[in-house]
């Protein structure tokens, strides 16, 4: 087979090809969830960047994250209890 010859998609490689489809939605949703995640509570908790956080402004990122996962599951349970 050449370079420009589509390979036969049998039942092994369409599940492969599913499983790294799988992986590769999974990547994209935690990279989109820690940037949202990075903006939002970044912009909410830390009011002076420096070389470390302050005791509220971990307590403040830490509770910002929590409530994010919380919201974000609570939007899965959801949708995913419509279908």
């Amino acid at each position: 087979m050449d370079s420009f010859s589509a390979p036969s998609i049998g039942s092994s490689s369409n599940s492969d090809l599913m499983d790294q489809l799988k992986t590769q939605l999974a990547q994209a949703y935690a990279e989109q969830f820690l940037e949202t995640v990075r903006e939002k509570c970044f912009d909410k908790c830390i009011t002076k960047p420096g070389s470390s956080l302050s005791g509220s402004e971990g307590s403040c990122i830490s509770r910002c994250v929590d409530r994010y996962i919380e919201a974000t599951d609570i939007i899965s349970k959801a949708l995913f209890s419509q279908r």
